[in-house]
């Protein structure tokens, strides 16, 4: 809270307080994570592409649908910021609100990441996440988060007076031109708020602030998701480094990022398909 209260408690406050909270999307409600089918689909894979991204910088990569990619720490704990499109429609793009809202402030192995309005379908399914050991710290903390957005040069110029041009937000940017070639000014509009892959990040108890710790991820440590549809994604390596100290710096220690694609055996995806988009006729209402 900025500043102290302005107004006296009334007397039912407790009351009011005391009220019992209720989960607006249960878990029931959603498609099934159909655990059988995803393990045994990464249960016999081929590695087609492996690339790097360098710290403090970003890398566009194409995931076709049915294949799964993992985002691997290498050399050290470093945290970094996800982007995912429809690969043929910039437009449809991952919807970090919606994902948060259908399954937790914090994603994992079960896990889907929803696409955007008209289309609300998954994009990608979390398979594997060695990190899922750390479930929720006594901070409140937890690890790939959706609640916070990406470094960007915009707010480090508003708290700081300077730029910086390595900040998550503008290494995607680069990349998206890269990959596609497209205008500066246009690819901007198509970078999103991201998954924060391995970053440890969490609300404070007294103020309920955004905060940010150092990731528990280790060299080794990866999380593996299948594509839903067919994937353009986005991957920043963080100035931040592993987030223990603060975003957009040039002292932080900062490590590569080691994304591998692999197609998993035709049989094994006997019977699936890509996504469908929302059945929703959109009518809004109107007429």
């Amino acid at each position: 809270m900025a500043i102290a209260a302005q107004h006296q408690e009334p007397p039912d406050a407790a009351a009011r307080r005391a009220v019992e909270p209720v989960t607006v999307y249960t878990l029931d409600r959603l498609p099934p994570f159909d655990q059988v089918f995803y393990e045994t689909v990464r249960s016999d894979l081929t590695l087609v592409k492996e690339l790097t991204v360098p710290p403090r910088d970003g890398r566009v990569f194409e995931v076709p649908a049915g294949h799964l990619f993992r985002i691997v720490n290498t050399d050290g704990p470093q945290v970094g910021d996800l982007n995912l499109w429809n690969a043929a429609n910039l437009a449809e793009r991952f919807y970090s609100g919606k994902t948060r809202a259908l399954h937790a402030t914090h994603v994992s192995t079960g896990d889907r990441l929803w696409s955007s309005f008209p289309w609300l379908r998954p994009m990608a399914t979390i398979t594997h996440d060695t990190l899922d050991w750390y479930g929720i710290d006594e901070f409140g903390g937890g690890v790939h988060d959706v609640i916070g957005t990406r470094c960007d040069p915009y707010t480090n110029h508003l708290l700081t007076g300077g730029d910086y041009h390595h900040c998550c937000h503008s290494n995607l940017t680069r990349a998206l031109v890269a990959a596609r070639g497209l205008p500066l000014a246009e690819a901007e509009t198509h970078v999103h708020d991201v998954v924060n892959v391995f970053m440890c990040t969490g609300y404070t108890r007294d103020t309920n602030q955004y905060f940010m710790k150092a990731s528990p991820a280790r060299s080794g440590d990866f999380i593996e998701l299948f594509a839903e549809i067919d994937l353009l994604a986005g991957l920043s390596a963080c100035p931040g480094g592993d987030c223990g100290a603060g975003h957009s710096s040039d002292s932080a220690a900062c490590y590569p990022l080691r994304v591998e694609i692999f197609e998993p055996r035709k049989e094994n995806l006997a019977g699936w398909r890509p996504a469908r988009a929302s059945g929703y006729g959109g009518g809004h209402g109107v007429g």
